[in-house]
């Protein structure tokens, strides 16, 4: 039986201390399983891991937090095409919902996204969430774009490490405002930022 949920959509400033803290927790349980680094950026209350996102969309259930997607307007390189997308990121949902909120979060987000007037949404996920993005894109959502490596900065600055970081994910792109067959051919994004 699916849980009843409520959606709250919502820009990054008008969620209170309580709300960071309820969703650093969640993120914290959502991601800690796949590694403790993952769930390390989560703690102190921190409801973000990289850059902090400009609108969210989180879904509620009897139990609290149950799904979360963020989103952040950024121009982007695809190749050599400068491109405006809304990037998705800091998508979760609680384990043991998982199957039931990465199709709905997008679908909440989707009229949010068409008002914003950006061409595309763009994501980028670990390649072991393949299976669960493909049900998101079979029905011509989105579509993974295989082949495309994601160089972003760091977001804090370490003096052991080089500032930039480039990563092998799963690049996912939502038409929006253009089709799909305008999206620029490229093997390298450069996200010029940390990811969402």
């Amino acid at each position: 039986m699916r849980p009843q949920m409520r959606w709250k959509l919502c820009w990054e400033n008008e969620l209170e201390l309580s709300d960071h803290t309820e969703l650093a927790e969640f993120f914290r349980k959502t991601y800690g399983p796949t590694g403790t680094f993952n769930a390390r950026p989560f703690e102190g209350g921190h409801s973000w891991a990289g850059a902090r996102p400009e609108f969210r969309v989180i879904g509620y259930d009897a139990h609290g937090v149950a799904a979360h997607m963020g989103l952040l307007r950024r121009f982007i390189r695809v190749g050599d095409a400068d491109l405006l997308v809304a990037e998705l990121g800091l998508w979760g949902v609680r384990p043991d919902l998982e199957g039931l909120g990465l199709n709905h979060s997008i679908r909440v987000m989707y009229p949010v996204l068409q008002q914003l007037g950006v061409p595309f949404a763009f994501g980028a996920v670990r390649h072991a969430l393949y299976k669960l993005v493909g049900r998101l894109c079979r029905n011509g959502l989105g579509t993974i774009v295989a082949g495309v490596r994601v160089r972003s900065t760091l977001s804090d600055v370490y003096l052991n490490l080089p500032p930039t970081r480039t990563e092998d994910v799963l690049v996912v792109v939502f038409p929006i405002g253009r089709p799909m067959s305008e999206w620029p051919s490229g093997t390298l994004i450069e996200r010029n930022g940390p990811e969402l």
